[in-house]
């Protein structure tokens, strides 16, 4: 007879992660949700026997987790000398507009174009939300407007992260150049956050100056 699996979930590690560590909302929702927290979790890898010690905040694994990943050598580099160098310094404000959900198609600002990751022989992209999911969708450049854009893909993204007209993504881009890039999700890093902060300013400011006139 077989032996039942027990309850996993895979995710990507995206820049930041030392700092903590969240777990995807649907694992979280049927197997953890409601159990105490701030209670000392075991956490052990298949590379050694050691149980290391973690606390869970919400659904974010906190204290304890950074020495996990120092302890095994957990990083997003990769250790070959020949290995492809990620790029994860390009961060760009989506908004979530009746015009790009009706088209599916998502312009990115044009100073994408200087991102190392991305490049016109590039034909797919893959929409990384919060929780790690992920969803692929069609990339282009426009010509005619000198930009990269997102299609066949993000009017899914869009719903299936139940989004409505208004909201607003941070991506942060990670790739070599040469495989598939990553857009993913990332409010919580510094700049992302002051590219949100930078957004609502022009809009105070643009308030503001309509009312003068």
């Amino acid at each position: 007879m077989e032996t039942p699996r027990e309850p996993h979930f895979f995710k990507p590690l995206l820049p930041g992660f030392q700092s903590g560590f969240t777990i995807p909302l649907d694992f979280y929702s049927k197997h953890i949700q409601g159990a105490e927290i701030n209670k000392p979790w075991k956490l052990r890898s298949d590379a050694s026997d050691q149980i290391w010690e973690v606390i869970r905040e919400s659904r974010t694994l906190t204290k304890g987790w950074k020495e996990f990943t120092e302890a095994h050598d957990l990083r997003i580099e990769a250790d070959a000398d020949d290995a492809p160098t990620f790029s994860y310094d390009y961060c760009f404000l989506a908004e979530v507009t009746p015009t790009n959900q009706k088209d599916d198609k998502m312009f990115l600002p044009v100073e994408a174009m200087r991102c190392g990751a991305l490049n016109q022989q590039c034909k797919e992209v893959k929409l990384v939300n919060k929780e790690g999911k992920s969803w692929t969708a069609r990339f282009g450049f426009s010509e005619s407007d000198g930009a990269y854009y997102i299609s066949r893909g993000w009017r899914k993204f869009c719903r299936d992260n139940r989004c409505t007209n208004g909201d607003l993504f941070v991506f942060n881009v990670v790739g070599d150049g040469t495989t598939t890039p990553l857009l993913c999700v990332c409010p919580e890093r510094k700049e992302c956050t002051e590219l949100l902060i930078k957004h609502f300013s022009r809009i105070d400011g643009s308030i503001a100056s309509t009312s003068r006139n």
